[in-house]
């Protein structure tokens, strides 16, 4: 219990510094506070509830990759990040592509939560339901968020362009959709295995492994 509580504090920090460094000079203050926000939030909630329902360290670290995948995103912008910049001549690309991997996060990590809550707190009876209930839960995200983005645009207009993030691309909102659906099938089908060792130890231990 005590090394994981080290490890989850370890991660806390790394996460407190990359949004530090995020919060330096971002290229737009605005588009930075609308890309980090889902982040903070996610941090006040799992800091909330950690003596009542710690995850899993496995969780806590794929938590923390999505954080800093959204502190990147807003200092940047996703259009700006660097090294998908200098991507795009190599393979061709019309678009910078970081927004993808932001997208293709936000089913994996979400999914991985999903699945955990339904395990450990018995949600459904029959758990082979699990894998599409878990999937389905990540489309809905992802929908909303791209309401999110909507609404956005509505309310702010040009100002949200950095936010939205199309780059042009008129099927920018099916394509996020399609990637968050890629890294919920992904988590599900490829982590299953590391996730279900993980939740026997807390099983086995009563502690967070």
């Amino acid at each position: 219990m005590k090394s994981a509580r080290t490890s989850h504090l370890a991660l806390l920090l790394m996460v407190a510094i990359v949004f530090c460094w995020s919060g330096w000079q971002p290229y737009d203050r605005f588009t930075w506070w609308l890309e980090v926000s889902p982040g903070l939030a996610g941090i006040v909630l799992l800091l909330a509830t950690y003596r009542r329902f710690p995850f899993t360290t496995l969780c806590y670290t794929l938590i923390a990759f999505h954080i800093s995948i959204l502190c990147v995103g807003g200092h940047y912008t996703y259009a700006r990040v660097p090294v998908f910049d200098w991507l795009r001549p190599i393979f061709g690309w019309q678009r910078n592509h970081f927004d993808r991997l932001g997208h293709f996060a936000q089913g994996f990590v979400p999914a991985m939560i999903a699945r955990e809550m339904f395990i450990r707190l018995n949600v459904v009876q029959r758990k082979r339901w699990i894998p599409f209930l878990v999937v389905s839960v990540c489309l809905a995200i992802s929908a909303f968020y791209e309401l999110i983005e909507w609404w956005t645009a509505i309310s702010s207009g040009s100002a949200s362009n950095d936010f939205i993030g199309s780059q042009g691309d008129v099927w920018d909102t099916q394509e996020d959709m399609f990637f968050a659906l890629i890294g919920a099938v992904c988590a599900v089908t490829l982590f299953s295995h590391f996730h279900d060792r993980a939740l026997r130890k807390i099983a086995g231990q009563g502690a967070v492994e």
